[in-house]
This record gives C-alpha cells, sequence and structure tokens, in this order.
C-alpha cells in the first residue's frame, strides 16, 4: 500500500497510470511536463485551478538582469517561456546597455491574462501529456519507491516518478500587513495537506519570502509627474525560433519616494511582517519590499518605485458607447 496513509479512504479509485506526474503548472512545471511529453513520456500535469496555469501573480515580466539569460539558457534546450514572452508582450527592453555586453539582460512586460492562456493552450494540445484541475494531497511511497499520488477528491494515480512544482503554494500563508491566513495566490488554496505530507515523508523543505507588489487602477496614477521607461526601438526576442516582428505597446515608469514617505513607514514598522518577525526575507535574491529599502539605506533620501503594466487591452475591444 501507500506507506504514508495509515487507513485508505473508502471513496479512493483507482484512475490511469502515468509515467511521470508533475504536481503545479507554473513555470518549472510547465518545462518539466513538456520536456517530458516530447521525449515520449506519458505525463500528467496537475494544477489547483486551469485559471492560474502560468500564473504570474508578482510582477507579470519575463527576464531581467541574470534571469533574461536563465530564459534564452531554457529556451536553447527546447523549453517554452521565451516563446510564451515573446508571444505575450507588453514591453521589451534590454537592460544595461550603458555597460558591457556581459551584463546586457533582456526582459519583457508580459500581458498576465494573455501569457497564462498561451501556456494553458501548449498544455492542452500537447501530445503524451494530459492536464489535470484536482489538488495532490498525497504522494504514495513504498520502500522508499514512489507508487503514485493521491488527490483530495479521493483518485489515485499510480506512477513511478513525482516531480513536486507547487512554488508558494505549497504550504503558502498571505501577509497584509498584520493580517495572516493561509493561501496560495490570488486567494487559491494552498497545497496544505501536500506540505504536511512531504514532511512525513522525511522531505526536507525550505521557505523563501516573495514580496507582491500593490495593484493599482491606471486611472488613479497621475503619470505627468512619473519618468517615462519606453521599450526598445529595435526589439531582440527571447526565442531563437521567434520570426515575427515584436511591438511594444505600453510604456512603464519610475516614481520616487521622498522624505515624507519614509518617516510614514518608518512610524508604521511594527505593520509590517517583515519587521514584525512574522517572515523573513531568506536567500541570496528576493524582492526586497519598501519598508525593507527604507530601513537597510536610511541615508538615502529616495527609492527607486516601478509602475507598470499587468495587461493590455487592444482599443478594438472597447466599446465605443
Amino acid at each position: 500500500m501507500s506507506g504514508n496513509r495509515v487507513e485508505l479512504d473508502k471513496r479512493v479509485f483507482n484512475i490511469e497510470e502515468f509515467d511521470l506526474v508533475v504536481i503545479g503548472a507554473g513555470h518549472a512545471g510547465i518545462e518539466a511536463a513538456v520536456a517530458a511529453a516530447r521525449l515520449g513520456v506519458k505525463t500528467a500535469i496537475f494544477t489547483l485551478s486551469l485559471d492560474a496555469i502560468g500564473n504570474l501573480p508578482c510582477n507579470p515580466s519575463i527576464g531581467g538582469t541574470a534571469k533574461g539569460h536563465l530564459v534564452m539558457e531554457i529556451d536553447a534546450l527546447g523549453g517554452v517561456m521565451a516563446d510564451a514572452a515573446d508571444a505575450t508582450t507588453i514591453q521589451s527592453r534590454m537592460l544595461n546597455r550603458t555597460k558591457g555586453p556581459a551584463v546586457h539582460s533582456l526582459r519583457v512586460q508580459s500581458d498576465r491574462r494573455s501569457y497564462s492562456g498561451y501556456m494553458k493552450q501548449l498544455l492542452e494540445s500537447q501530445s503524451n501529456l494530459q492536464l489535470i484541475q484536482d489538488e495532490v494531497t498525497d504522494i504514495s511511497v513504498d520502500n522508499q519507491a514512489v507508487t503514485g499520488v493521491y488527490t483530495r477528491i479521493g483518485a489515485y494515480y499510480p506512477t513511478k516518478c513525482v516531480i513536486v512544482a507547487t512554488g508558494t503554494y505549497l504550504g503558502g500563508r498571505i501577509h497584509i500587513g498584520d493580517c495572516s491566513y493561509s493561501s496560495g495566490p490570488d486567494n487559491i488554496a494552498a497545497a496544505t495537506e501536500l506540505a504536511q505530507n512531504l514532511f512525513r515523508l522525511g522531505i526536507p523543505t525550505r521557505r523563501f519570502k516573495t514580496g507582491t507588489p500593490a495593484r493599482v487602477n491606471r486611472r488613479s496614477v497621475d503619470f505627468t509627474n512619473l519618468i517615462r521607461q519606453g521599450g526598445d526601438d529595435e526589439i531582440t526576442p527571447f526565442g531563437m525560433a521567434t520570426d515575427y516582428d515584436i511591438v511594444n505597446h505600453r510604456d512603464c515608469y519610475i516614481a520616487y519616494t521622498n522624505e515624507e514617505t519614509h518617516r510614514i513607514i518608518r512610524d508604521n514598522l511594527h505593520l509590517s511582517p517583515l519587521y514584525a518577525g512574522v517572515i523573513e526575507g531568506i536567500g541570496p535574491r528576493y524582492c526586497p519590499s519598501i519598508e525593507d529599502k527604507v530601513v537597510r539605506f536610511p541615508d538615502r533620501k529616495r527609492h527607486q518605485l516601478f509602475i507598470e503594466p499587468c495587461g493590455w487591452i487592444p482599443r478594438s475591444y472597447i466599446s465605443k458607447g
């Protein structure tokens, strides 16, 4: 039997067997599932929501310093992220052009919903790959070998290999000021039971912080006082096989804090989860919140804030009435 569950639920029923099960349909899960399927491996990829495939819950940008090189390496290995980024570009810009070519790094601002839709269609049309909306709660192990996965609805899928690519959903929590609750991105349920299952299996885990920027309505922003960041006149695509012209649709902008902003932040540090001791920023690189910048660099008179689009609706879609 599973070796994980003390007593199997009577509702458990066996479903189709797969050579590989991928848990999670974010960036890593998509690349793993598509690569395996294209190699002829019978693969299933599980997602908590079909509407969250390839989700970009933080800032819908692809690439940037160091990360842009990684996207191109994935593309060179036959990955799909570069193609999706090119197809859903709102703005494309090569960073660090004033420095040497070794640190030039491509970055695009993607349409968040279009990117997700692109990846969903890709998974649905890929042969040898089955896309399943369900929550994997247990990985079945017998004599130190994987034998299958259980889902919340009582389904059991036999398999001999599992890739866990759950990202921030695995035991995820949302922190907004002094409010904290269990959740994955966008109020989709966190994969809490799977996190407990991995703990029981003795698999070590680490938690990394990700700071999600605030969403503001474009109509609430006075762009006249912001610094415009336009896209490149000659756009370099991410994908080596991209053979169509990529167009910049929207600008990005930069705003700056001032000393009054810093005073307000310092007076309310007790409401910050990071400084209240609720969470920690672990790892060599993470997205620093604005209060972290103010505390770590107290001598600076101002800090940058990036104002960037999450999506773009063509004018032809907007009703004239």
